[in-house]
């Protein structure tokens, strides 16, 4: 088993929208030195001196709603969750009463943080929260519709992503989002439904449509599309795509030649680096899968590390280095214990 971060890590909408507010939450609010730095280092990705810097500024007495919630951003980073989950209902417990940008902010970190620590009823009742409050969030419509389907309540959810896309009707990633979940949940014709809609947009763009085609199996569509958006080659996602379509076609050899270019002529980039190893292994060199997996890990610790881990995990097995192998999974483990594919793994590596 190998994963792509593309699919393996879902996109979720609130949390990009939420990465808006990031910092500029923090204008106009008077913040301090500790959890200004604190919200700095997350936005470089440096986590644990995150974590510094906000427990710096609850002991220094700074506003404890931005310093419960940059915390909490921190710990999402690390992917440990439910620690996540407990200090951002902190960040929430310190409002002042007054519901603004930053409060529906912190909402949906919450929401998102309470789905991956594995309760969705938690972010269901959330982004019901939301909405009570914000009739027309397409966003929060978008996460409950997903917390519904993990808890078994596919109409419910069907009725809610109906009522995110009523709310969101020209933006076409929407309708592919809610087409991989009801993938994932086993409802991939009902799902479909969603991609031809799309597909009758009126303002959408060959990257977009490119995108569209290859959801729907068309690849070569797909390629003509990705390839009339392909301009000088500098956008990470298009590449990607465009790479993906590819590999899909056959042509493994001149998707890695792309993502070979891309990586040559710009900054390293976590997705490319991920997808080229893959298509490495997929060839059998896994020695240079192994560095491009090392390579994307090199960029930067967050949750897309998630699928770097394993697959390099994957390229010390087809290389026989199962001790290897083994100390990381362990460690693989550790952070992320509740991944039944990864215990799986783990018990036929000790075997070896």
């Amino acid at each position: 088993m190998i994963r792509s971060g593309l699919f393996y890590i879902k996109k979720t909408l609130p949390v990009f929208f939420a990465g808006i507010l990031l910092l500029t939450g923090c204008e106009g609010t008077g913040i301090k030195e500790n959890n200004l730095l604190g919200y700095q280092a997350i936005s470089e990705r440096e986590y644990d001196a995150a974590i510094q810097f906000f427990d710096a500024a609850e002991a220094a007495g700074e506003d404890a709603e931005q310093t419960f919630r940059g915390r909490g951003i921190a710990y999402m980073g690390m992917a440990d969750y439910d620690k996540a989950v407990s200090v951002l209902r902190d960040s929430l417990s310190e409002c002042d009463g007054r519901i603004g940008d930053l409060e529906f902010d912190t909402a949906y970190y919450l929401a998102v943080a309470e789905f991956r620590s594995g309760d969705p009823g938690a972010s269901r009742d959330t982004c019901t929260s939301i909405i009570n409050l914000r009739h027309e969030d397409p966003d929060a419509y978008f996460l409950r519709g997903k917390a519904e389907l993990a808890l078994g309540d596919d109409d419910l959810a069907v009725k809610d992503f109906n009522s995110a896309v009523s709310l969101k009707k020209d933006d076409p990633d929407l309708y592919i989002d809610i087409y991989e979940c009801m993938v994932n949940a086993g409802l991939s014709e009902e799902g479909s439904n969603f991609l031809k809609s799309a597909m009758e947009l009126t303002k959408i763009n060959d990257f977009q449509k490119g995108k569209l085609y290859y959801f729907m199996g068309e690849y070569e569509e797909a390629r003509d599309k990705l390839e009339a958006a392909r301009g000088d080659g500098s956008d990470p996602v298009l590449v990607l795509w465009l790479g993906k379509t590819y590999e899909a076609l056959g042509d493994k050899s001149y998707a890695a030649s792309l993502y070979k270019t891309y990586l040559e002529d710009n900054q390293g980039n976590v997705d490319i680096y991920n997808q080229l190893g893959l298509c490495e292994m997929d060839t059998g060199d896994y020695e240079a899968a192994l560095q491009s997996f090392e390579k994307g890990l090199k960029q930067g610790g967050d949750e897309k590390n998630q699928s770097l881990l394993f697959n390099q995990i994957v390229a010390y097995e087809h290389l026989a280095d199962f001790k290897k192998a083994t100390v990381l999974m362990e460690n693989y483990l550790k952070s992320y214990p509740d991944d039944e594919a990864a215990q799986r793994e783990y018990k036929f590596l000790k075997t070896r």
